[in-house]
Protein backbone atom coordinates (compact mmCIF):
# COMPACT_ATOMS: atom_id res chain seq x y z
CA UNK A 1 0.00 0.00 0.00
CA UNK A 2 2.82 2.35 0.82
CA UNK A 3 4.40 1.71 -2.59
CA UNK A 4 1.10 2.46 -4.30
CA UNK A 5 0.84 5.85 -2.64
CA UNK A 6 4.48 6.86 -2.57
CA UNK A 7 5.29 10.31 -3.84
CA UNK A 8 8.35 11.45 -5.68
CA UNK A 9 10.03 14.63 -6.76
CA UNK A 10 7.90 17.03 -8.75
CA UNK A 11 7.21 15.67 -12.22
CA UNK A 12 8.42 18.14 -14.86
CA UNK A 13 5.68 17.29 -17.33
CA UNK A 14 3.21 17.61 -14.47
CA UNK A 15 4.44 21.14 -13.77
CA UNK A 16 3.78 22.15 -17.38
CA UNK A 17 0.34 20.53 -17.41
CA UNK A 18 -0.72 22.02 -14.09
CA UNK A 19 0.53 25.47 -15.09
CA UNK A 20 -1.40 25.31 -18.36
CA UNK A 21 -4.56 24.16 -16.62
CA UNK A 22 -4.27 26.84 -13.93
CA UNK A 23 -3.84 29.61 -16.50
CA UNK A 24 -6.84 28.32 -18.44
CA UNK A 25 -9.00 28.28 -15.31
CA UNK A 26 -7.94 31.82 -14.45
CA UNK A 27 -8.14 33.58 -17.80
CA UNK A 28 -10.25 31.55 -20.23
CA UNK A 29 -14.04 31.04 -20.34
CA UNK A 30 -15.41 27.58 -19.69
CA UNK A 31 -18.50 28.20 -21.82
CA UNK A 32 -19.66 30.95 -24.14
CA UNK A 33 -23.38 31.75 -24.18
CA UNK A 34 -24.68 33.12 -27.49
CA UNK A 35 -28.13 34.35 -28.46
CA UNK A 36 -27.82 32.51 -31.79
CA UNK A 37 -25.24 30.59 -33.80
CA UNK A 38 -23.40 33.67 -35.17
CA UNK A 39 -23.95 36.25 -32.43
CA UNK A 40 -21.15 37.44 -30.17
CA UNK A 41 -21.15 35.38 -27.00
CA UNK A 42 -20.98 36.09 -23.29
CA UNK A 43 -18.00 34.22 -21.78
CA UNK A 44 -18.33 32.55 -18.38
CA UNK A 45 -15.40 31.32 -16.31
CA UNK A 46 -15.67 28.02 -14.47
CA UNK A 47 -15.36 29.94 -11.21
CA UNK A 48 -18.48 31.90 -12.16
CA UNK A 49 -20.39 28.61 -12.36
CA UNK A 50 -19.33 27.51 -8.90
CA UNK A 51 -22.93 27.58 -7.64
CA UNK A 52 -23.58 24.41 -9.63
CA UNK A 53 -22.64 21.13 -7.88
CA UNK A 54 -21.05 19.70 -11.03
CA UNK A 55 -18.66 22.66 -11.25
CA UNK A 56 -17.61 22.17 -7.62
CA UNK A 57 -17.06 18.45 -8.22
CA UNK A 58 -14.99 19.23 -11.31
CA UNK A 59 -12.77 21.71 -9.45
CA UNK A 60 -12.14 19.16 -6.69
CA UNK A 61 -11.19 16.50 -9.25
CA UNK A 62 -8.95 18.93 -11.13
CA UNK A 63 -7.09 19.69 -7.89
CA UNK A 64 -6.71 15.95 -7.27
CA UNK A 65 -5.49 15.44 -10.84
CA UNK A 66 -2.99 18.30 -10.43
CA UNK A 67 -1.56 16.78 -7.24
CA UNK A 68 -1.38 13.36 -8.90
CA UNK A 69 0.39 14.82 -11.96
CA UNK A 70 2.93 16.57 -9.75
CA UNK A 71 3.68 14.03 -7.04
CA UNK A 72 2.00 10.63 -7.38
CA UNK A 73 4.20 7.72 -8.43
CA UNK A 74 1.63 4.98 -9.05
CA UNK A 75 0.57 5.19 -12.70
CA UNK A 76 -2.63 3.18 -12.23
CA UNK A 77 -3.91 5.67 -9.66
CA UNK A 78 -2.86 8.62 -11.86
CA UNK A 79 -4.69 7.03 -14.78
CA UNK A 80 -7.81 6.45 -12.70
CA UNK A 81 -7.89 10.02 -11.37
CA UNK A 82 -7.30 11.48 -14.85
CA UNK A 83 -9.99 9.27 -16.40
CA UNK A 84 -12.49 10.32 -13.74
CA UNK A 85 -11.48 13.96 -14.24
CA UNK A 86 -11.96 13.90 -18.01
CA UNK A 87 -15.34 12.18 -17.61
CA UNK A 88 -16.55 14.76 -15.09
CA UNK A 89 -15.13 17.54 -17.29
CA UNK A 90 -17.30 16.49 -20.24
CA UNK A 91 -20.35 15.80 -18.05
CA UNK A 92 -19.98 19.20 -16.35
CA UNK A 93 -19.85 20.88 -19.75
CA UNK A 94 -23.18 19.26 -20.60
CA UNK A 95 -24.81 20.16 -17.28
CA UNK A 96 -23.72 23.80 -17.25
CA UNK A 97 -24.72 24.21 -20.91
CA UNK A 98 -28.19 22.89 -20.08
CA UNK A 99 -28.45 25.29 -17.12
CA UNK A 100 -27.29 28.23 -19.26
CA UNK A 101 -29.77 27.57 -22.09
CA UNK A 102 -32.87 29.80 -21.78
CA UNK A 103 -36.04 27.77 -21.25
CA UNK A 104 -37.86 27.10 -24.50
CA UNK A 105 -35.14 28.68 -26.65
CA UNK A 106 -34.33 26.95 -29.92
CA UNK A 107 -31.82 29.49 -31.24
CA UNK A 108 -29.55 30.02 -28.22
CA UNK A 109 -26.12 28.42 -28.54
CA UNK A 110 -23.70 27.27 -25.84
CA UNK A 111 -20.12 26.82 -27.05
CA UNK A 112 -17.23 25.25 -25.12
CA UNK A 113 -14.73 27.96 -24.22
CA UNK A 114 -10.96 27.92 -24.33
CA UNK A 115 -10.76 26.70 -20.72
CA UNK A 116 -12.61 23.50 -21.61
CA UNK A 117 -10.37 22.72 -24.57
CA UNK A 118 -7.17 23.40 -22.62
CA UNK A 119 -8.33 21.27 -19.68
CA UNK A 120 -9.34 18.51 -22.10
CA UNK A 121 -5.86 18.59 -23.65
CA UNK A 122 -4.13 18.73 -20.25
CA UNK A 123 -6.03 15.80 -18.76
CA UNK A 124 -5.74 13.89 -22.05
CA UNK A 125 -1.95 14.32 -21.98
CA UNK A 126 -1.93 13.13 -18.38
CA UNK A 127 -3.80 9.98 -19.46
CA UNK A 128 -1.42 9.45 -22.39
CA UNK A 129 1.62 9.88 -20.14
CA UNK A 130 0.26 7.34 -17.65
CA UNK A 131 -0.51 4.83 -20.40
CA UNK A 132 2.99 5.19 -21.86
CA UNK A 133 4.65 4.71 -18.48
CA UNK A 134 2.52 1.64 -17.80
CA UNK A 135 4.10 0.10 -20.92
CA UNK A 136 0.95 -1.63 -22.01
CA UNK A 137 1.13 -4.28 -24.69
CA UNK A 138 0.12 -3.07 -28.17
CA UNK A 139 -3.35 -4.57 -28.08
CA UNK A 140 -3.99 -3.36 -24.54
CA UNK A 141 -3.41 0.17 -25.92
CA UNK A 142 -6.05 -0.50 -28.56
CA UNK A 143 -8.34 -1.84 -25.84
CA UNK A 144 -7.79 1.37 -23.84
CA UNK A 145 -8.67 3.42 -26.93
CA UNK A 146 -11.85 1.36 -27.38
CA UNK A 147 -12.74 1.84 -23.72
CA UNK A 148 -12.47 5.62 -23.95
CA UNK A 149 -14.45 5.56 -27.21
CA UNK A 150 -17.23 3.60 -25.48
CA UNK A 151 -17.18 6.10 -22.61
CA UNK A 152 -17.54 9.02 -25.02
CA UNK A 153 -20.30 7.24 -26.93
CA UNK A 154 -22.19 6.60 -23.68
CA UNK A 155 -22.02 10.28 -22.74
CA UNK A 156 -23.20 11.34 -26.19
CA UNK A 157 -26.08 8.83 -26.13
CA UNK A 158 -27.14 9.99 -22.67
CA UNK A 159 -28.21 13.37 -24.06
CA UNK A 160 -26.12 15.33 -21.55
CA UNK A 161 -24.45 17.29 -24.34
CA UNK A 162 -27.54 17.93 -26.45
CA UNK A 163 -27.68 21.63 -25.52
CA UNK A 164 -24.18 22.27 -26.83
CA UNK A 165 -24.05 24.17 -30.09
CA UNK A 166 -21.95 21.49 -31.80
CA UNK A 167 -24.60 18.87 -30.98
CA UNK A 168 -27.34 21.12 -32.35
CA UNK A 169 -25.31 21.51 -35.53
CA UNK A 170 -25.05 17.73 -35.67
CA UNK A 171 -28.81 17.34 -35.18
CA UNK A 172 -29.41 19.71 -38.11
CA UNK A 173 -26.93 17.85 -40.32
CA UNK A 174 -27.15 14.26 -39.09
CA UNK A 175 -27.79 12.59 -42.45
CA UNK A 176 -25.21 14.72 -44.22
CA UNK A 177 -22.71 14.13 -41.40
CA UNK A 178 -22.68 10.35 -41.82
CA UNK A 179 -22.67 10.62 -45.60
CA UNK A 180 -19.63 12.89 -45.50
CA UNK A 181 -18.03 10.67 -42.83
CA UNK A 182 -18.22 7.70 -45.21
CA UNK A 183 -16.84 9.87 -47.99
CA UNK A 184 -13.96 10.99 -45.76
CA UNK A 185 -13.07 7.41 -44.85
CA UNK A 186 -13.42 6.26 -48.47
CA UNK A 187 -11.10 8.97 -49.79
CA UNK A 188 -8.54 8.41 -47.03
CA UNK A 189 -8.40 4.61 -47.20
CA UNK A 190 -8.88 4.50 -50.98
CA UNK A 191 -5.99 6.86 -51.68
CA UNK A 192 -3.72 4.98 -49.28
CA UNK A 193 -4.65 1.61 -50.83
CA UNK A 194 -3.88 2.87 -54.34
CA UNK A 195 -0.64 4.44 -53.11
CA UNK A 196 0.47 1.13 -51.58
CA UNK A 197 -0.16 -0.69 -54.88
CA UNK A 198 1.94 1.89 -56.75
CA UNK A 199 4.61 2.76 -54.18
CA UNK A 200 5.56 -0.69 -52.94
CA UNK A 201 6.81 -1.96 -56.36
CA UNK A 202 8.43 1.43 -56.96
CA UNK A 203 10.25 1.19 -53.63
CA UNK A 204 11.45 -2.33 -54.45
CA UNK A 205 12.67 -1.13 -57.84
CA UNK A 206 14.53 1.78 -56.20
CA UNK A 207 16.17 -0.68 -53.79
CA UNK A 208 17.29 -2.88 -56.68
CA UNK A 209 18.46 0.09 -58.80
CA UNK A 210 20.46 2.48 -56.55
CA UNK A 211 21.31 4.76 -59.47
CA UNK A 212 17.66 5.62 -60.00
CA UNK A 213 16.83 5.78 -56.29
CA UNK A 214 17.99 9.37 -55.81
CA UNK A 215 16.15 10.55 -58.93
CA UNK A 216 12.85 8.97 -57.90
CA UNK A 217 13.04 10.13 -54.29
CA UNK A 218 13.95 13.68 -55.32
CA UNK A 219 11.08 13.82 -57.77
CA UNK A 220 8.62 12.61 -55.12
CA UNK A 221 10.12 15.05 -52.60
CA UNK A 222 9.54 17.87 -55.06
CA UNK A 223 5.86 16.95 -55.27
CA UNK A 224 5.64 17.17 -51.48
CA UNK A 225 6.69 20.84 -51.64
CA UNK A 226 3.58 21.76 -53.66
CA UNK A 227 0.81 23.07 -51.36
CA UNK A 228 -2.16 20.72 -51.31
CA UNK A 229 -4.66 23.29 -52.55
CA UNK A 230 -2.34 24.24 -55.43
CA UNK A 231 -2.00 20.58 -56.44
CA UNK A 232 -5.78 20.16 -56.37
CA UNK A 233 -6.05 23.18 -58.66
CA UNK A 234 -3.33 21.95 -61.02
CA UNK A 235 -5.11 18.61 -61.46
CA UNK A 236 -8.48 20.19 -62.26
CA UNK A 237 -7.42 21.23 -65.78
CA UNK A 238 -6.09 17.89 -67.13
CA UNK A 239 -8.84 15.86 -65.48
CA UNK A 240 -11.46 18.25 -66.83
CA UNK A 241 -9.97 17.87 -70.31
CA UNK A 242 -10.00 14.07 -70.01
CA UNK A 243 -13.63 14.11 -68.86
CA UNK A 244 -14.61 16.28 -71.83
CA UNK A 245 -12.83 14.18 -74.46
CA UNK A 246 -13.00 10.63 -73.08
CA UNK A 247 -16.63 9.54 -72.57
CA UNK A 248 -15.67 6.46 -70.57
CA UNK A 249 -13.71 8.60 -68.08
CA UNK A 250 -16.72 10.84 -67.56
CA UNK A 251 -18.96 7.79 -67.12
CA UNK A 252 -16.84 6.45 -64.24
CA UNK A 253 -16.84 9.81 -62.47
CA UNK A 254 -13.63 11.49 -63.65
CA UNK A 255 -14.23 15.25 -63.57
CA UNK A 256 -12.28 18.46 -63.13
CA UNK A 257 -13.76 18.86 -59.67
CA UNK A 258 -14.97 16.41 -57.07
CA UNK A 259 -13.54 13.12 -55.90
CA UNK A 260 -11.28 12.44 -58.91
CA UNK A 261 -8.74 15.28 -58.50
CA UNK A 262 -8.84 14.82 -54.73
CA UNK A 263 -8.07 11.10 -55.03
CA UNK A 264 -5.25 11.64 -57.54
CA UNK A 265 -3.66 14.37 -55.40
CA UNK A 266 -3.87 12.27 -52.25
CA UNK A 267 -2.26 9.30 -54.02
CA UNK A 268 0.57 11.51 -55.28
CA UNK A 269 1.17 12.91 -51.79
CA UNK A 270 1.18 9.38 -50.35
CA UNK A 271 3.90 7.97 -52.59
CA UNK A 272 7.02 9.42 -50.96
CA UNK A 273 6.66 8.06 -47.39
CA UNK A 274 5.84 4.54 -48.61
CA UNK A 275 8.59 4.46 -51.25
CA UNK A 276 11.18 5.90 -48.85
CA UNK A 277 10.25 3.52 -46.02
CA UNK A 278 10.27 0.56 -48.39
CA UNK A 279 13.82 1.43 -49.45
CA UNK A 280 14.91 1.98 -45.84
CA UNK A 281 13.27 -1.26 -44.68
CA UNK A 282 14.83 -3.37 -47.42
CA UNK A 283 18.23 -1.73 -46.95
CA UNK A 284 18.05 -2.53 -43.24
CA UNK A 285 17.75 -6.28 -43.81
CA UNK A 286 20.92 -8.03 -42.68
CA UNK A 287 22.87 -8.98 -45.86
CA UNK A 288 23.97 -12.25 -44.20
CA UNK A 289 20.33 -13.34 -43.99
CA UNK A 290 19.88 -12.62 -47.67
CA UNK A 291 23.13 -14.47 -48.50
CA UNK A 292 22.01 -17.48 -46.47
CA UNK A 293 18.73 -17.58 -48.38
CA UNK A 294 20.61 -17.38 -51.69
CA UNK A 295 22.90 -20.16 -50.53
CA UNK A 296 19.86 -22.36 -49.92
CA UNK A 297 18.95 -21.96 -53.59
CA UNK A 298 16.17 -19.36 -53.30
CA UNK A 299 15.59 -17.18 -56.34
CA UNK A 300 15.63 -13.39 -56.21
CA UNK A 301 11.84 -13.27 -56.14
CA UNK A 302 11.67 -15.89 -53.39
CA UNK A 303 14.20 -13.94 -51.31
CA UNK A 304 12.15 -10.79 -51.79
CA UNK A 305 8.83 -12.33 -50.78
CA UNK A 306 10.13 -14.77 -48.18
CA UNK A 307 12.92 -12.79 -46.52
CA UNK A 308 13.21 -9.12 -47.47
CA UNK A 309 9.58 -7.99 -47.34
CA UNK A 310 8.67 -9.82 -44.11
CA UNK A 311 11.72 -8.38 -42.32
CA UNK A 312 11.15 -4.89 -43.75
CA UNK A 313 7.39 -4.93 -43.13
CA UNK A 314 7.40 -2.98 -39.81
CA UNK A 315 9.35 -0.13 -41.42
CA UNK A 316 7.07 -0.16 -44.48
CA UNK A 317 4.02 -0.14 -42.22
CA UNK A 318 5.42 2.92 -40.43
CA UNK A 319 5.37 4.74 -43.76
CA UNK A 320 1.79 3.62 -44.34
CA UNK A 321 0.86 4.96 -40.89
CA UNK A 322 2.34 8.36 -41.78
CA UNK A 323 0.47 8.36 -45.07
CA UNK A 324 -2.88 7.43 -43.55
CA UNK A 325 -2.77 10.15 -40.88
CA UNK A 326 -1.64 12.65 -43.54
CA UNK A 327 -4.45 11.61 -45.90
CA UNK A 328 -7.12 11.96 -43.19
CA UNK A 329 -6.00 15.55 -42.68
CA UNK A 330 -5.65 16.42 -46.37
CA UNK A 331 -9.13 15.15 -47.22
CA UNK A 332 -10.52 18.13 -45.31
CA UNK A 333 -8.87 20.46 -47.82
CA UNK A 334 -10.32 18.42 -50.71
CA UNK A 335 -13.79 19.71 -49.74
CA UNK A 336 -12.86 22.99 -51.45
CA UNK A 337 -12.93 21.26 -54.85
CA UNK A 338 -16.01 19.16 -54.14
CA UNK A 339 -14.23 16.15 -52.66
CA UNK A 340 -16.59 16.04 -49.68
CA UNK A 341 -15.63 14.74 -46.26
CA UNK A 342 -15.58 16.52 -42.92
CA UNK A 343 -13.94 19.52 -44.57
CA UNK A 344 -17.35 20.39 -45.99
CA UNK A 345 -18.54 21.40 -42.50
CA UNK A 346 -15.30 23.25 -41.76
CA UNK A 347 -15.50 25.48 -44.81
CA UNK A 348 -19.25 25.96 -44.53
CA UNK A 349 -18.74 27.02 -40.94
CA UNK A 350 -16.02 29.48 -41.93
CA UNK A 351 -18.28 30.93 -44.64
CA UNK A 352 -21.22 31.28 -42.26
CA UNK A 353 -19.10 32.48 -39.30
CA UNK A 354 -20.45 29.48 -37.38
CA UNK A 355 -17.58 28.19 -35.25
CA UNK A 356 -19.49 25.18 -33.99
CA UNK A 357 -20.11 24.00 -37.54
CA UNK A 358 -16.33 24.19 -37.99
CA UNK A 359 -15.94 22.02 -34.87
CA UNK A 360 -18.43 19.51 -36.28
CA UNK A 361 -15.91 18.84 -39.04
CA UNK A 362 -12.68 19.33 -37.13
CA UNK A 363 -13.33 17.22 -34.02
CA UNK A 364 -14.19 13.96 -35.89
CA UNK A 365 -11.18 14.48 -38.16
CA UNK A 366 -8.84 14.70 -35.16
CA UNK A 367 -10.44 11.65 -33.52
CA UNK A 368 -10.19 9.63 -36.74
CA UNK A 369 -6.53 10.53 -37.28
CA UNK A 370 -5.60 9.85 -33.65
CA UNK A 371 -7.41 6.49 -33.58
CA UNK A 372 -5.77 5.40 -36.85
CA UNK A 373 -2.32 6.28 -35.50
CA UNK A 374 -2.87 4.35 -32.24
CA UNK A 375 -4.15 1.24 -34.03
CA UNK A 376 -1.34 1.17 -36.62
CA UNK A 377 1.27 1.84 -33.91
CA UNK A 378 -0.10 -1.17 -32.05
CA UNK A 379 0.16 -3.33 -35.17
CA UNK A 380 3.75 -2.21 -35.79
CA UNK A 381 4.82 -2.78 -32.18
CA UNK A 382 3.09 -6.16 -32.14
CA UNK A 383 4.99 -7.33 -35.23
CA UNK A 384 8.29 -6.07 -33.85
CA UNK A 385 7.57 -7.71 -30.48
CA UNK A 386 7.02 -11.08 -32.12
CA UNK A 387 10.48 -10.93 -33.70
CA UNK A 388 12.45 -9.99 -30.60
Amino acid sequence: MEDALTVRRVDRLGVVLVAGGALALTWMPFIIVKANRIAAGKPQLLTQLIAQPSAICLLVLLIAAALAALFLHNQFIRLGIATLAITVLIVTLGLVSTAATPTGSTVARITPGGCFWVLLAVVGLMISDALVKLRLTPWLRVAALALYAVLLFAILRSGLLDNLSIMKEYANNADKFWREALGHVFLSLGSVAIAIVLALPLGIFCFWQPRLRAVVLRALSLVQTIPSLALFGILMLPLGYIAAHVPFAADIGVKGIGVAPALVALVIYSLLPIVANTVVGLTGVDPSVRDSAAGMGLTRRQILTGVDLPLAFPVILTGIRIVLVQAIGLVTVAALIGGGGFGLFIFQGIGQTANDLVLLGAVPTVILAFSSAVILDAVIDSIRGQRT
